[in-house]
């Protein structure tokens, strides 16, 4: 059994393909202009990566992401808060609650012992803590992305960040900058701005252990540092690459959905 779960974010393209349950091919992608485009150039080299020589060799593809919709050869499109959900509940069954940071939403899921969504709360109206705030913060600072993800560029003394809207908090970081202050002490005051506005939303879901990052975000490892100091708990990590989960989700609703029908 053959089948695949594709991802279409704001920022990247996911797909993954399993065989009989496993992982055997997956690829990640920056998004362009046209979802499609994305979906074919990941699904090309995911399949690459598995062996599989087109998509009509696969038994069954299940789209998610915001360009679900966009993808012609997938039978079923599924929300990606579900996919999320299950994606990353099979990597750590112990999972009950994923927090998944995009390019351009955050969302709180709680999870059951099944992998199945109980609860969950979404930020889709603001860019603040998303990827595509990071990414203008990371302009401000003139250190791309991987500077701000860098532990060793984490202050002792982190600047307060007080404007979450990304236009301001960019323009608040470079006035930061031009006043002199350590970088270092910039990078650890956004991380934990960003950390204390997703506490306002795990709260009104409620987390309950384990819990995981999933999302492009996620490999932010000072944001992952900061999340967990803020929520004053210990983040379970994902074996596998945490920007699949949705992707590996929609795989494995693409397995049962066949399983099923057979």
């Amino acid at each position: 059994m053959i089948v695949a779960g594709i991802d279409l974010g704001s920022a990247t393209g996911k797909a993954v393909i399993m065989k009989d349950g496993d992982i055997v091919g997956s690829c990640v992608v920056a998004a362009s202009a046209r979802p499609l485009e994305t979906a074919n150039t990941v699904m090309a080299k995911a399949l690459e990566e598995a062996g599989v020589p087109s998509v009509e060799h696969l038994e069954n593809v299940v789209s998610t992401g915001y360009g679900r919709l966009k993808i012609p050869y997938a039978s079923e499109n599924v929300s990606e808060i579900s996919c999320h959900a299950k994606g990353a509940h099979w990597m750590v069954p112990s999972i009950r609650t994923v927090i998944d940071i995009g390019g351009q939403d955050c969302k709180v899921v709680s999870v059951s012992e099944r992998g199945a969504v109980l609860e969950f709360v979404m930020n889709d109206r603001c860019a603040a803590g998303t990827g595509r705030f990071f990414e203008g913060i990371a302009r401000g600072l003139d250190c791309g992305l991987e500077g701000i993800s860098d532990l060793t560029n984490q202050g002792e003394e982190p600047c307060t960040i007080s404007n979450q809207c990304s236009v301001f908090a960019e323009s608040e970081v470079v006035t930061l900058v031009n006043e002199g202050a350590d970088m270092r002490n910039i990078i650890s005051g956004i991380n934990i701005s960003v950390a204390k506005r997703l506490r306002g939303m795990v709260r009104r879901v409620g987390a309950v252990e384990d819990v995981a990052l999933s999302g492009g975000c996620s490999k932010n490892a000072g944001l992952a540092k900061a999340i967990g100091e803020v929520l004053a708990l210990t983040l379970k990590k994902l074996p596998q690459d945490p920007q699949i989960a949705g992707a590996v989700g929609a795989a494995l609703i693409a397995m049962e959905k066949l399983r099923a029908e057979t």
